[in-house]
Parts: C-alpha cells; structure tokens; sequence
C-alpha cells in the first residue's frame, strides 16, 4: 500500500477546499459499490442522492462534480433565455462563474446590493419587473446561505420566510445556493430541511467544510430533477462509475457535519485575536461561522506583501479585495495551528 507524506507544517487558510480526504475517507472509497451512473444504476450514488434529497425534505437529488455547475444547472432548469435573476451582488453566482448564467442559459442577473450577503423583501420586491415587452421577465430570486464574500454570514431564516412569500405571490421560483449551508445549521441548530422547504430548489457542497474531494448535489422536486439530469449531461456532467467519490460525500455527511462547531469556535478565536493586531479591523458581529475576512488598509501595507509574507512563514491566505484578505478554517486545521498562524501574523504586523 502506498505511503502517504506526514502532514504538512504549512497552515493552509485559503479555503475549506483545501481539506485531503483522511484515511477513513480513503478506506470507504477503496470499498465502494459501483455502477453506471449515466444508466442511474450506481448504487453509492443513488444512496448519496437519497441521504441528501431526504435531509433537505424534498423529492429528488442529482449527484454533481461542482457548486458552479449545480448553480447553473438549476438556472437552466428553471429559465428561458431572456430571463432575469434576482440576486445579491456578492454572491458567488455573480462573481465567481465565469458568467455562465448569460453564456449558458442567456440569463441577465439583477444584482441588489445586500448587508453582510442579505437582501431583504422590500428590496427585491422593488426589481421584480411589471410585464412589458421592454424587459427581462423576473423568473427566479437566488439566495446565498451561509454568504462567502460576506465572510460565511447567515441568512435569517424569518426573511428568507418573507421573501419566499413574496415569490409565490409574484409567481417566481426561489433558488439557493447552500454550498455552506451545513455551516448555517451548525450555527443555528436549525436544521436543512427547515431551511430548505422555502425554496423550490438547493444546492450544497460536499468538498468544503465537509472534506470531500469533489461534488455538490441539487435536491428538488421530480419534474425539476428530471429537467436537472438532461441539463448536467448537456454540461458535460453526466459521470460514469461516480460511486467511488460519492462514496467520500456519504462518509462526509455521516462523519464531517458535527465537527462543523469546532472550525466555527477556530474562526471566533482567530478573529477576535487577529483584531488586537495593530492594523488589522475585522467585523467581529459577521464572523458567524467558519470564515473571517481582514481589512489591512489601517496598516500601510499592501495585500500581496501580507501574503507574501505569511506564506513565507509558513500560513497560506487568499486575496480578498484590495485591502482585504480571506482566512477559513476547515477540518485540516487544527485549533495548535490557529495559535501558531496566530502568532505569524503578529509577527508580519507588529515586527
């Protein structure tokens, strides 16, 4: 058997992407059922389907290899080209795919800027467009929960009630992206389905928080997930023995969703420690899960020096805008790691 490297000394922050399946992940991959996917007769995926569809209380699930494609599979389903989506104007479906939603399905996006990732009724009930041949019809509003950009901020569940009544008055479809929803329910202690029986479809992410290596899944009702399994083959996303890596999705579902607490707890305590150093403001009342965004502009230096000099300590970030970097924390990271990273930013900013 091959012998895999001793864990790194490098603290890797950038993302909760980053995490490398454990050797427990590893064992159930190695003995995992599998079948033809495309034919539906891969039996670790229907289970991973199932588990999932039945946590969010809806029909139906589709196994998908990314967040990005299950966003624009969704989309697709629920649009006609010409189309417009509501949504917040640092959601990930605005500025992190490539701007799939107009080259794919022909959709423009109607970005409302929201506080830490949150739009309210009020706001989106002012763009539904009225019915003229001049506009794009208003055909989905899409939420973000938990909100990267926003630094891993929650939605609250009684505006997301209000707005999902807002739709159904206006006949519009409410779609969320719920990559890190997980992190939402960990927070709160509500659990999926209480949040996703509010929208006609979801979508979570398997390889963030939850360490798998790869794949989100769609959940939603049967005509939508029927419409969902055309659309990912069209997309290039029909797989084939896929049973092997969604395997690693049931084991992170069954054994990664709990310990969700412990990255939340590392983020708190790296963010209320990285706020006593000189130059450095974080928003302490958004740090609400396992993400926590910095602003240097305080400290007269740049980003890519900070970067540059953390790396070469050893702890890796992300760019998060001109004054501001990305830290998250994630089940490769350890809360001796958080203390160590700790101290290499006090090294960068207070030498």
């Amino acid at each position: 058997m091959r012998n895999y490297p001793e864990r790194s000394s490098v603290i890797d922050l950038r993302s909760d992407t980053v995490t490398k399946p454990s050797l427990a992940m590893r064992e159930a991959i190695f003995k995992a059922e599998v079948g033809d996917d495309v034919f539906g007769d891969d039996p670790t995926v229907v289970k991973l389907e199932m588990i999932i569809a039945d946590l969010l209380g809806k029909e139906y699930a589709l196994f998908v290899p990314s967040g990005t494609m299950a966003n624009q599979i969704a989309l697709r389903s629920l649009t006609q080209p010409g189309d417009e989506v509501i949504l917040e104007k640092d959601s990930h479906i605005f500025n992190y795919e490539a701007g799939s939603a107009s080259a794919l399905s022909g959709l423009q996006l109607l970005p409302i800027k929201g506080k830490r990732g949150v739009i309210t009724k009020e706001q989106i009930e002012a763009e539904i467009r009225p019915e003229d041949i001049h506009h794009p019809r208003s055909k989905i509003i899409s939420l973000e929960n938990t909100h990267n950009r926003a630094g891993g901020t929650i939605f609250p569940l009684d505006e997301i009630k209000r707005i999902f009544k807002l739709a159904k008055e206006n006949n519009l479809k409410l779609y969320l992206d719920g990559a890190r929803l997980w992190n939402a329910v960990i927070a709160t202690g509500i659990p999926l389905h209480k949040w996703a029986k509010n929208f006609h479809s979801v979508s979570v992410c398997l390889s963030k928080g939850l360490g798998a290596p790869i794949g989100s899944v769609l959940a939603g009702d049967e005509e939508f997930i029927k419409k969902a399994r055309r659309i990912r083959k069209m997309y290039g996303g029909g797989m084939r023995q896929v049973g092997i890596i969604a395997s690693a999705g049931i084991y992170a579902v069954e054994n990664n969703f709990n310990r969700l607490i412990e990255d939340h707890r590392n983020a708190k305590l790296l963010a209320e420690r990285l706020s006593e150093l000189k130059g450095i403001k974080i928003d302490l009342e958004s740090v609400h899960t396992n993400i926590v965004v910095l602003d240097i502009s305080e400290s007269g230096k740049d980003v890519p020096s900070v970067i540059k000099e953390l790396k070469e300590k050893g702890v890796l970030v992300v760019p998060f805008g001109k004054t501001k970097i990305r830290v998250v924390c994630h089940l490769d990271v350890t809360r001796d790691d958080i203390l160590r990273a700790l101290e290499k930013f006090k090294e960068v900013f207070e030498s």
